[in-house]
């Protein structure tokens, strides 16, 4: 997924309004109300093309991590100051903890499976300080996405057009989604297929996934967009007298 599509990734988003700048604002605000550490380290995982860490980067370090190369080359072509990182989101060992931990954008639903779930979130918790947060904005729930609906994605840039045409597919508890591809650049015109698996995972599924890596969470049903939000709290090292 995101091989051949990753350069025209953030222009696809700027068609439909994706607003990195708001979502940023609600992030902080929730960091600031739940987060006991004293530093602002962040790692945000399944990270793509750098979104939301152009604007947490004032306010954080900012480090980020993906499984795809293609992903991390448009991040790092932007923000050649920051860290990045290739790893897959359910066993990544960075061999250091963070302030925040940040999965948006639903990039969790691309561990597909409940075990893997439950891995990731246990991998997210162990590179976590005591007092930091996690932030995971879920993918759809079961019985939510309708199997065989269409949906259209149109860029209209002097330089660059594009017709991003794909369908839903649910099989058990996963969702399919079949991305067709019309790409016209003064260069020329191609046509490419991308296909990827999302997971669909219950609220106490997610819920459950974050008490079994000992983490207090709270579920903002609203969350950034619509889709919620999971907020991961590590408890503070207690202080002896």
């Amino acid at each position: 997924m995101y091989t051949r599509s990753a350069k025209i990734y953030d222009a696809i988003y700027r068609s439909v309004g994706k607003d990195y700048a708001a979502e940023a604002e609600q992030l902080q605000a929730l960091i600031r109300q739940h987060k006991q550490s004293s530093g602002n380290s962040l790692l945000d995982v399944g990270c793509g093309t750098g979104g939301h860490l152009a604007y947490l980067s004032g306010r954080f370090s900012v480090e980020g991590l993906d499984s795809s190369d293609k992903m991390l080359a448009e991040a790092k072509e932007k923000y050649p100051g920051v860290p990045f990182h290739l790893a897959d989101m359910a066993d990544f060992d960075l061999h250091c903890r963070f302030d925040v931990i940040t999965c948006l954008f639903s990039a969790i639903g691309y561990v597909r499976t409940l075990r893997r779930l439950s891995q990731a979130i246990r991998t997210f918790a162990t590179h976590l300080l005591p007092g930091g947060v996690i932030l995971v904005e879920p993918w759809f729930g079961p019985g939510v996405l309708d199997t065989g609906k269409i949906h259209a994605v149109f860029v209209d840039e002097p330089q660059l057009k594009i017709a991003r045409i794909s369908r839903n597919k649910v099989e058990g508890r996963l969702s399919h989604l079949d991305f067709h591809y019309l790409v016209g650049t003064p260069d020329g015109i191609e046509s490419f297929r991308e296909t990827a698996a999302l997971g669909l995972f219950t609220d106490d599924e997610y819920q459950q996934a974050f008490k079994d890596a000992g983490l207090r969470v709270i579920h903002d049903e609203a969350g950034l967009d619509g889709r919620g939000l999971y907020i991961g709290i590590q408890q503070p090292e207690r202080t002896t007298s």
